[in-house]
C-alpha cells in the first residue's frame, strides 16, 4: 500500500501519525473520509493491529457503512473485525452487556420516535391531559432537553413548581420514565445516557472497555454533544484517539452540538497534534475564496483557508430581484440555460437551497411552470404542507361551501366536532340537499351540537361570511380570516414558528397574485391559478431538480448549487441571532459557509426586495452577500440594500450582570416568568410558563430580571 502516491503531504501525515491525539482539521471536500480510511487501513496493513482494537465513531448509519465499505476495498475481511458504528450503537453493543447492573435485562427494547409518541399518548389518557393541549412534540422535547441537562422528573417537579404548564409537562415525564423503566424500555436519549453512566459509575466496566481498544476514531467530532464528549473521554484513557472534524461545519447547535469541544481539544487530550486538511477536491478556487472570505469573519473558529488545484472556475454569481417571483425566475432561466448549453448536464447536477422550508414556494411555482421536474428532501411540497391546506380550504369554504374543505377545518381549530357530531351535520345536509356549510348556518336546529360547537362553529361562521364582505385586498382579507376562525392563535400557542411563517409565505403569494392581476383578482380565480401546484398526483422523474434546507445538505455535493432567500433576517435569521446573539451569527455564518462549500462547478447567491413578514420591515440585503468581499464575483440583478444593525439587538442592550444559577426563576420581558434549566458559556436553557415553552437566550440580555426563590 503506497500511501505516499494515494494522499496529499497532509493527509498522508494524519494517515500515519499515531504517536499521540491525533486532531484534524479537515476543510469541506478536502478527503477526510478517505484519511480516516487509510489511517484504519495502515493500523492494520503496515502496523500489524489487531483490527478488533480499533473503533470508529461515525454520527449517521450513512457514514458508518460508508466507511466500512471503504476500509474492506482496501483490506478484505479484515475490516469486519474492526468496531465501526454509529454512538447510538455503540451504546447498544455496550448496553446489551452491562446494563444489568441497573436491574435491566440484555434484551431491553429500543423505542424509536413511534413509539414514544404512543407511549405519551397512554401517558396523556392516564393524565387526562388533551392532546391539543401539550402538544406530543412539545412534550417529546421537554423530555429530552430535560433528560440531557440531567434533570429527572422529581427534580423537573420541583424547578417548576408554580408554572402550570411546565409542571404539567413534568408529570408527563415522570409518568413516561417510570413506564419505560417498568417495562425496560429505553429511547436514543436513554441509550448514551445509561451507556456514560455506567461508565462513570462501575469502574471495572469502564476498565474493561478501555482496555478493549488501543485506537480510536471519531468523525465530525464538530457535531459531539457533552454526553457524546464525555463518553469519548472515558473511553480514550489508555487508547490513541484521533478525532476528524470542521468546526467551521458547526451548524447542529440546537441539536446539543458545542463546537468548543473540537476547539479545546488539544487542552483536553494532552498530547495532542493538530493536522489540517485545506486542500479542497469538490470545489472551483472562486468558491473557495467567496467560502473563505465569508467565513473568516467569525471570531471562535480556527485559521485555515481552503485551496485547490484545479482551475479557478466561473464567477460566484450574486443576484438580486425585484421579488421572490423575479429570483425564482431568475433560478430557473440559469437551470434552463445550462442544460442547453453545457454538455452532458441535467437536473440531478442542480441543487436549490434555503435556510426555511417556507421560501420554496414561489420556486416551487416557478420549477412547475416550466415543467422542470424537483425533488424536496427534508420536508413536505408547500401547497402539500398541512397548514397550506388548512387555508386553503378556508378559501375554498368561502368561495364555494366545498364540503371537503368543510370537513378538513371544521375542528380545525378544535371546536368539540368530533365525528358523531360531523356526521350529523352530513346528515342533515343530505337531508335537506344543502352543504353542509349551509347545514350549520341553515338547519343547525337539526344537529346536535354541544355548547362548545355551536360557539365555534358561530366563530366560523361570523368570520367567513364578514370574509365575504370585505372591501380589502385579499391578503388582508386572508390574514383577518384566519386570525377571527383562531386558527394563528392555534399556531401561536402550539409554538408552530415555521407553520407560521409558511401561513405567512401564503399570504405574500395572495397578494403578489392580486398585484399581478389586479383586473381579474379574487379568490376563486385565485384557486383555480394554484390548482397547478396543488396536483399531487405527479410522477417522480428519474432526473430531477434538489429542493431541500441547508441543514440537509450537509454532507452533500453538486455540480451547480443556487443559494435562494439571501435576506437580512431571514439568512442570517433574525430568530436566532435575536435570541442567541453573537454565537448565533457565528453559527448562521457557518450554515452559509456549509451551503457555499456544496456547490462543485457554479454558485448562485440570490435574493429579492419586497416585504420581510419575519422582521416586518422592507428586504435588505444579507451581510453575508456583503463579506464575500468582490473578487472573483459577479453582481448581477438590481443593486442590493444592505442594512445589518437596525434589525437585530444590539451589543450595548445586554447589560443585567447577573450571577445566573441553575433553578434561578426570571421574569422576561415578553415570554413572562420562567426557571434556568441550564447554562451553556453566555447562554441559559430557560422553560417558560403557559405556551412560551424553553427558549435559549442570552445571560446578560437587558430583558432578564431576577425573582427571589
Amino acid at each position: 500500500m503506497d500511501l505516499e502516491q494515494l494522499l496529499n503531504p497532509q493527509q498522508l501525515a494524519g494517515a500515519t501519525f499515531i504517536d499521540e491525539n491525533l486532531r484534524i482539521i479537515a476543510g469541506a471536500g478536502s478527503g477526510k473520509t478517505r484519511v480516516v480510511t487509510y489511517r484504519i487501513a495502515y493500523l492494520i496493513e503496515d502496523l500489524g493491529i489487531d483490527p478488533r482494537r480499533i473503533l470508529a465513531i461515525t454520527f449517521t448509519n450513512k457514514a458508518a457503512n460508508e466507511m466500512k465499505e471503504r476500509i474492506e476495498k482496501v483490506v478484505g475481511i479484515k475490516a469486519h473485525q474492526c468496531t465501526i458504528s454509529t454512538i447510538h450503537s455503540f451504546c447498544v453493543r455496550l448496553l446489551r452487556q452491562h446494563i444489568n447492573v441497573l436491574n435491566y435485562p440484555g434484551n431491553f427494547v429500543i423505542m424509536d420516535e413511534e413509539d414514544q409518541k404512543a407511549l405519551l399518548k397512554k401517558v396523556y389518557q392516564k393524565l387526562n391531559i388533551d392532546l391539543k393541549a401539550i402538544r406530543i412534540k412539545s412534550a417529546i422535547n421537554f423530555i429530552s432537553v430535560n433528560k440531557m441537562s440531567d434533570i429527572d422528573p422529581q427534580k423537573a417537579l420541583r424547578l417548576y413548581e408554580g408554572i402550570d404548564s411546565e409542571r404539567r409537562k413534568a408529570l408527563i415525564y415522570q409518568e413516561y420514565e417510570a413506564y419505560k423503566q417498568k417495562h425496560f424500555m429505553l429511547d436514543f436519549d436513554d441509550l448514551i445516557l445509561k451507556a456514560t453512566y455506567i461508565l462513570e459509575n462501575y469502574d471495572y466496566v469502564l476498565d474493561r472497555w478501555q482496555q478493549k481498544y488501543d485506537y480510536i476514531h471519531v468523525d465530525e467530532f464538530q457535531d459531539v454533544g457533552d454526553y457524546e464528549y464525555r463518553l469519548v473521554k472515558l473511553l480514550s484513557k489508555k487508547a490513541v484517539i484521533c478525532v476528524v472534524g470542521d468546526p467551521d461545519q458547526t451548524i447542529y447547535s440546537f441539536r446539543g452540538a458545542n463546537v468548543n469541544y473540537i476547539l479545546d481539544f488539544p487542552q483536553d487530550f494532552a498530547p495532542c497534534k493538530t493536522i489540517y486538511l485545506n486542500e479542497n477536491y469538490r470545489s472551483t478556487q472562486n468558491i473557495l475564496n467567496a467560502s473563505n472570505e465569508l467565513i473568516k469573519n467569525n471570531a471562535n473558529r480556527l485559521e485555515k483557508e481552503l485551496f485547490t488545484r484545479a482551475e479557478e472556475g466561473a464567477n460566484v454569481i450574486s443576484y438580486t430581484a425585484i421579488n421572490e417571483e423575479k429570483e425564482a425566475e431568475y433560478i430557473c432561466d440559469q437551470i434552463e440555460r445550462l442544460i442547453h448549453e453545457v454538455d452532458g448536464v441535467n437536473y440531478s447536477d442542480f441543487a436549490i437551497l434555503y435556510r426555511a422550508n417556507y421560501l420554496s414556494r414561489p420556486i416551487e411555482q416557478a420549477l412547475i411552470r416550466r415543467a422542470i421536474d424537483y425533488r424536496i428532501f427534508g420536508g413536505l411540497k408547500f401547497f402539500n404542507r398541512k397548514e397550506i391546506k388548512d387555508a386553503l380550504s378556508y378559501l375554498r369554504l368561502l368561495v364555494n361551501q366545498d364540503d371537503l374543505a368543510f370537513e378538513r377545518i371544521a375542528n380545525v381549530p378544535a371546536r368539540g366536532i368530533g365525528q358523531k357530531t360531523l356526521e350529523s351535520i352530513q346528515l342533515c345536509a343530505l337531508n335537506n340537499q344543502v352543504s353542509q356549510y349551509e347545514a350549520i348556518c341553515f338547519h343547525n336546529q337539526e344537529i346536535r351540537l354541544s355548547a362548545k360547537s355551536k360557539k365555534g362553529l358561530k366563530q366560523m361562521v361570523m368570520a367567513l361570511e364578514k370574509a365575504r364582505q370585505s372591501s380589502k385586498s385579499l391578503a388582508a382579507v386572508f390574514e383577518e380570516l384566519l386570525e377571527d376562525v383562531g386558527y394563528m392563535e392555534m399556531l401561536t400557542g402550539d409554538l408552530e414558528e415555521n407553520r407560521i411563517d409558511n401561513i405567512h409565505e401564503l399570504q405574500r403569494s395572495i397578494e403578489q397574485y392580486q398585484q399581478d392581476n389586479p383586473e381579474i383578482a379574487t379568490f376563486e380565480n385565485y384557486l383555480q391559478d394554484i390548482a397547478l401546484f396543488t396536483d399531487n398526483n405527479a410522477e417522480m422523474a428519474k432526473e430531477y431538480v434538489s429542493l431541500m434546507s441547508i441543514h440537509m445538505a450537509k454532507g452533500l455535493e453538486f455540480d451547480y448549487v443556487f443559494v435562494s432567500g439571501l435576506s437580512e433576517g431571514v439568512f442570517p435569521s433574525y430568530r436566532t441571532i435575536s435570541q442567541e446573539g453573537d454565537d448565533g451569527l457565528e453559527e448562521e455564518r457557518r450554515l452559509a459557509y456549509v451551503a457555499f462549500t456544496r456547490a462543485k462547478k457554479r454558485l448562485y447567491l440570490t435574493d429579492s426586495e419586497g416585504y420581510n413578514f419575519i422582521t416586518n420591515s422592507p428586504k435588505t440585503g444579507s451581510r453575508f452577500i456583503h463579506e464575500i468581499g468582490e473578487s472573483g464575483i459577479e453582481r448581477k440583478g438590481i443593486k442590493p440594500r444592505f442594512v445589518v444593525n437596525d434589525l437585530f439587538p444590539k451589543k450595548e442592550e445586554a447589560t443585567n450582570n447577573i450571577d445566573w444559577h441553575v433553578g434561578d426563576l426570571l421574569m422576561h420581558d415578553i415570554f413572562g416568568k420562567g426557571v434556568v434549566i441550564k447554562i451553556d458559556g453566555s447562554t441559559l436553557h430557560v422553560a417558560f410558563e403557559a405556551n412560551v415553552g424553553i427558549k435559549v437566550l442570552m445571560a446578560d440580555h437587558k430583558s432578564l430580571k431576577l425573582l427571589l426563590n
